[in-house]
């Protein structure tokens, strides 16, 4: 994968996008002959007894699809559905966590992130359905803390050490300096993941976001270790003993544009545009949640007429 400095490859959305639309093309090209709502999976936690006078019961995290929280809050999940509306959220109440009445406790799907498996699942389907499935594009919405350098005086990313060791971890926390008090501090170059002149440089710019263009091949993402592979994959935590991380592409697409796969920042949910073989190869794989949806469809916060 290729940094592009010259971002005209991704023009074409920008004709297809809506400026001002209540439906998902703000951010979804129009035109296509199907398309299909890819669910961000949620999390649940629950312990494995239902023993009220069991107090120290281990609390175990899993994934859960939205099938699951609907049938959990006795909500339908239908292809407008709102996560907030699912879980049955009363007004100004957080939505982000919420108990069901088994008891079991729900957290909301990811916003603007695709998880690497599941992209890899994704990905399968899609180079099946292209003639280039080695040549195409990833963007990368330039917002996403750390990636991309600035001038500044704070860094734009930092790992925090501690230590077990109760005199290691005060020699830690004696070599920490707060810049706030430094008085005398100037702006300077922060490092991002990417280099200075890619984060200095042009981007593809669509209404409302603008990306970081890439050349990529849509099949490195069928495999889930493309977070190692990808320019703006994070190894900083390797050297901590964690795995590498990396944003998954805010837009895909391959050079013969036969579909597009957008994970918009503020959506819990991906949308692939394509082929109505592509969107039923993908809704009726089990390892995807995903949920065809017709051209036009809002997905607004306030679109779920079905759970009120």
């Amino acid at each position: 994968m290729e940094w592009m400095s010259d971002p005209a490859a991704g023009s074409w959305l920008r004709e297809r996008l809506s400026g001002n639309d209540d439906s998902m093309h703000v951010v979804v090209p129009r035109g296509f002959p199907a398309y299909a709502r890819i669910l961000h999976p949620a999390i649940v936690r629950s312990a494995p007894s239902t023993d009220a006078e069991v107090v120290n019961a281990e609390v175990v995290d899993e994934m859960a699809t939205w099938t699951d929280a609907a049938a959990a809050f006795g909500t339908t999940l239908h292809p407008a559905a709102q996560w907030h509306r699912i879980v049955r959220t009363p007004a100004g109440d957080d939505w982000h966590t919420r108990t069901a009445p088994d008891g079991r406790e729900f957290s909301a799907p990811v916003e603007g992130d695709l998880d690497p498996d599941l992209l890899a699942a994704v990905a399968t389907h899609l180079v099946d359905h292209t003639r280039t499935p080695e040549a195409g594009f990833a963007a990368l919405w330039e917002g996403w803390g750390g990636v991309l350098g600035f001038l500044g005086e704070l860094p734009s990313r930092s790992f925090l050490a501690t230590s077990h060791d109760p005199h290691h971890q005060a020699m830690l926390d004696r070599s920490t300096r707060d810049p706030f008090n430094n008085v005398f501090r100037k702006p300077s170059w922060q490092e991002g993941i990417l280099s200075r002149e890619i984060s200095e440089g042009p981007r593809l710019t669509l209404p409302h976001r603008d990306h970081v263009l890439f050349s990529a091949s849509p099949r490195a993402f069928t495999h889930s270790d493309w977070v190692t592979q990808v320019p703006w994959s994070e190894r900083a935590p390797e050297e901590l003993g964690f795995s590498a991380t990396a944003q998954s592409p805010s837009i895909l697409w391959p050079e013969g544009h036969s579909w597009v796969l957008v994970t918009e920042v503020d959506f819990d949910s991906t949308i692939v545009a394509g082929s109505a073989a592509l969107i039923a190869a993908i809704c009726a794989d089990e390892r995807i949640e995903a949920l065809a949806i017709p051209e036009d469809t809002d997905l607004r916060w306030e679109a779920d007429e079905v759970n009120r």
